[in-house]
């Protein structure tokens, strides 16, 4: 076929998306960037003091909300911020200070506590915000890299910022300041975490979608229960066996001592290996695998994926304390929950 040449100028360019190689000065800039940025964080977070307890102390305190407020980009700021709190067990939202000075004052109530950020500690939007906690006795937070600011001076517990430079060329736009008032949030959020004592179990609670609910799975919420699992008793014959694992569809049975614990599993593999034998005669406990690899109701799902993994099995019972089956987790399982 031949191609003309209007077909070779309308033809696809730059198919695959090739990247551009790397510009050195490019990269200087970047790398320029994250050092001045990672310098801030550095000193940020050698100044922390009591301040930053009494912020903790504060928001733990709190009977009613945490309200997060900025304006600009710290307002962008706060609303992630506000996310972060909400979902490590501090209820929270975010409030835009000039909504709130046309009504949303209302949302804050006398129970609730207000952490304002601010670069400047000057916004005028906020003054509304800090007039209302003053008047109606509410605790206010105030982050900003200026201690003699409206804002700081007005906080019943300032969080002063270290006067890092911003990482722009003009030394204008807010980067380094938002990026310190981000990690110090994050600081706040995780160290309000730790003295809750807050769990995985807890942090699923607030993430039931998405890969990390699926990851926070238990074994229990997942498992087979122990009314549909396959089990025989250790003197039982194969050929009662083999009609358990047919009739289950699991690929294995499990075998059960003389106090109803779990002792060993007959799968595919040990009728494969006995298979020269009259397997149907002999009696379960001559042809089981002692010992195999279990799991607990508590385990984390994905804990009991690696041991599937790490043993190439398909299948692990559920034990209680006293070594009794309680349920089952298939690999099958594990792949219609999203663990998998």
């Amino acid at each position: 076929m031949t191609v003309t040449p209007e077909a070779k100028q309308n033809a696809p360019q730059n198919v695959g998306h090739t990247p551009a190689p790397a510009s050195s000065a490019d990269l200087a800039v970047a790398r320029r960037v994250l050092e001045i940025e990672a310098t801030a964080l550095h000193e940020l977070a050698e100044s922390l003091d009591g301040a930053f307890c009494a912020a903790i102390d504060l928001i733990e305190g709190l009977k009613g909300r945490l309200v997060i407020t900025g304006m600009g980009k710290s307002g962008h700021i706060a609303k992630k911020i506000a996310a972060t709190f909400a979902s490590t067990g501090t209820p929270s939202f975010f409030v835009h200070p000039a909504e709130a000075s046309h009504g949303d004052l209302g949302m804050i109530g006398k129970d609730d506590g207000v952490l304002a950020l601010s670069n400047s500690g000057e916004t005028p939007e906020l003054s509304d915000i800090i007039a209302f906690t003053r008047r109606f006795n509410v605790p206010l937070i105030g982050m900003t890299r200026k201690p003699h600011s409206s804002l700081a001076m007005q906080s019943d517990c300032p969080l002063v910022l270290p006067a890092s430079p911003e990482a722009c060329p003009n030394k204008q736009a807010p980067t380094t300041s938002t990026t310190a008032m981000l990690a110090c949030a994050d600081a706040l959020a995780v160290t309000l975490m730790e003295r809750r004592g807050f769990s995985a179990e807890d942090f699923r609670t607030f993430h039931p979608g998405g890969k990390l609910g699926q990851r926070l799975l238990h074994v229990r919420d997942v498992m087979h229960p122990a009314d549909s699992l396959p089990l025989i008793a250790k003197d039982a014959l194969m050929s009662e066996a083999l009609v358990t694992m047919t009739s289950h569809s699991f690929g294995c049975v499990g075998v059960l001592g003389d106090r109803g614990e779990l002792i060993g599993i007959v799968t595919d593999g040990d009728l494969r290996r006995h298979m020269a034998n009259n397997i149907v005669a002999m009696k379960v406990m001559d042809v089981m695998t002692a010992g195999p690899k279990v799991t607990s109701e508590m385990a984390l799902a994905v804990e009991a994926l690696a041991i599937m993994n790490d043993r190439s099995i398909t299948a692990l019972f559920v034990l209680d304390e006293a070594q009794v089956p309680v349920g089952l987790v298939h690999i099958h399982d594990l792949l219609r929950s999203g663990v998998a």
